[in-house]
């Protein structure tokens, strides 16, 4: 069973991680420009690659 606390920290980890990427879209979008899709694109392989042990 899943305590009250740890959903309230995994909800609180992903707001940040959200926020953390908002502010990374504004800093990529700004710098790169036509790129960013490119860049979205490659983060999701990783992230996926990552949560199956294949890094």
């Amino acid at each position: 069973m899943v305590e009250a606390d740890d959903l309230l920290k995994l909800v609180l980890v992903l707001v940040v991680i959200w926020i953390g990427l908002e502010v990374l879209d504004a800093v990529v979008d700004l710098a790169l420009g036509a790129f960013d899709s490119i860049i979205g694109l490659v983060l999701v392989i990783l992230i996926i690659l990552f949560l199956l042990d294949r890094i």
